[in-house]
């Protein structure tokens, strides 16, 4: 069969772009997908990401980490060399981390940048409506045809919502940008101030991004925005911008692949539920899902090595990361008072491999 599209994608953000940039490199002919009219745009996250040498550390398995996350300098506002985990009595736990604050907006552009110069196109303000077999039906009523359709639009992408059952738990998630001047390290804060998630407070160039994510079942009856204002009153300076969303954090959903139909980013759950990561692994299983598009429509390779070749370089990840979340759900279900005893010295380098994804006592 002809289609028009070897691959089409629906959602242009980190992991959209970073499919087609890769599928594009291969020879694929690719169309991206996108509702919005400027890809990046609303901002939806904290903006935090770690630096390469951060990232080796954090995933050895996966291979030419400098070739993948080529951050412009336009595209970061600040870096960090520690970050805060902050108990409900304030007392903190500093550790060694390096980060880079984002200028979300701009990094998003940039990988839409990349991927056109690889080749690959963008459709805009478009809205898919269905999709059916090879063929996706735009609220216009325009049908475009592909070999494969790969769903990167979050937690409510279209493709996983016909397709997929498997239910993810989703975090939901207040955040504000505020000018100001902020210690320069990253602190995350636990406790009844985000029951079930965290809050945080990232520095960036000349203010912050200071959000809360929280679990409702966890939030005895108080509401988001309730919890989201009381946090965000602790902290001087103009608010100029707020926004919000949802986080999946359940990890990786069992099966990225159906036929012709695959999931990339959030919309697959690649965010670590011990940490809430996404950008970095939605553009890691990005360049995975890519390579294996175009090999498959070059050479016929099966679409499930794409699975395959993501458990090989963050399986272990993500086993340890949703273990390190189980052992976080204990504390979520804990008062104050113990939360405020398990931050201590003898807890600290636990507490620190169960964010960064690691056995929690270094053996398997």
């Amino acid at each position: 069969m002809e289609y028009d599209w070897d691959t089409i994608i629906i959602g242009g953000g980190p992991a959209g772009s970073t499919v087609a940039r890769y599928a594009a490199e291969g020879g694929a002919k690719v169309l991206v997908i996108d509702r919005r009219r400027i890809i990046g745009t609303p901002l939806q996250c904290g903006e935090l990401v770690p630096s390469n040498l951060q990232l080796k550390n954090l995933c050895p398995d996966v291979p030419d980490i400098d070739e993948l996350f080529r951050t412009p300098d336009e595209a970061i506002s600040r870096e960090t060399k520690t970050m805060g985990l902050v108990a409900p009595s304030g007392k903190k736990l500093i550790y060694p981390f390096e980060g880079q604050i984002l200028h979300r907006p701009i990094h998003d552009q940039k990988l839409v940048e990349i991927a056109k110069i690889s080749g690959a196109e963008f459709l805009t303000e478009a809205r898919v409506n269905d999709i059916d077999g090879h063929n996706i039906i735009l609220r216009n009523g325009e049908r475009i045809s592909a070999k494969v359709i790969v769903g990167c639009g979050g937690p409510h992408d279209p493709l996983r919502k016909k397709f997929w059952k498997e239910k993810s738990l989703n975090i939901a998630v207040n955040f504000i940008l505020i000018d100001g001047d902020f210690d320069n390290r990253v602190d995350l804060y636990f406790g009844s101030t985000a029951p079930g998630g965290y809050a945080w407070m990232i520095p960036k160039d000349g203010g912050a991004n200071i959000g809360i994510g929280i679990q409702t079942r966890f939030s005895k009856d108080k509401s988001l925005n309730g919890m989201a204002n009381d946090f965000f009153d602790q902290f001087d300076g103009e608010v100029t911008y707020k926004g919000g969303g949802v986080l999946p954090m359940s990890g990786s959903i069992s099966n990225f692949t159906k036929e012709h139909y695959i999931l990339v980013g959030d919309a697959a759950g690649m965010v670590l539920p011990s940490n809430g990561a996404g950008i970095t692994t939605a553009m890691i299983g990005g360049r995975i899902a890519g390579q294996v598009i175009a090999e498959h429509v070059r050479d016929g390779i099966s679409l499930d090595q794409y699975q395959i070749r993501w458990n090989k370089q963050m399986g272990k990840v993500m086993k340890y990361s949703k273990r390190g979340m189980s052992w976080g759900n204990l504390m979520f279900r804990s008062p104050d008072w113990l939360v405020n005893t398990g931050f201590n010295s003898m807890t600290k380098p636990l507490i620190w491999r169960a964010i960064t994804c690691r056995p929690m006592f270094g053996l398997f």
